[in-house]
């Protein structure tokens, strides 16, 4: 079966990645926005589709219920809800569409998915799942951009 989604517990992988949003805390605004902005360019890279899900309760007022754009679906718990329970339906729900691979580094949580049925990845992981598909992008787009420029620097026949 293919992929059917990627599920991300978002402060999970924040927490991992000290390098993003550097000098941020890491439930800012601005750090989630930056995780946001990763995730859709490794969307574009692999075209995997992804749902990344922060915890809400516990949000200032005035945070959005979701971001989502077309790549990347963004979602946050209510009052009462967890992440983690979004997360865990999700990947039961999306269970019949394909694999679902989860990212996170709640323990509990990935042997309640992989219970399920579901992968799992760890954040470390992920994060190197990442950068290694942005590196092959930058890497395809130079040796493209290469080739256009050798292509009309060539001197024209006559």
């Amino acid at each position: 079966m293919a992929l059917a989604r990627i599920l991300v517990d978002g402060y999970s992988l924040l927490h991992n990645w000290p390098e993003l949003a550097p000098g941020r805390p890491r439930h800012s605004a601005r750090a989630r926005d930056e995780l946001i902005h990763v995730l859709t360019r490794y969307h574009d890279a692999t075209g995997e589709p992804i749902a990344v899900f922060f915890d809400g309760a516990g949000a200032r007022p005035g945070t959005p219920a979701g971001e989502s754009n077309t790549a990347v679906e963004v979602l946050f718990s209510r009052a009462g809800q967890t992440a983690d329970q979004m997360i865990e339906r999700a990947a039961h729900r999306f269970q019949t569409y394909g694999e679902v691979l989860v990212v996170t580094d709640d323990h509990a949580e990935r042997d309640t998915v992989a219970g399920m049925g579901g992968m799992t990845a760890s954040c470390t992981n992920f994060i190197r799942m990442i950068e290694n598909a942005l590196a092959e992008l930058r890497d395809e787009l130079r040796n493209h951009n290469q080739a256009e420029r050798n292509h009309f620097s060539r001197p024209q026949k006559k």
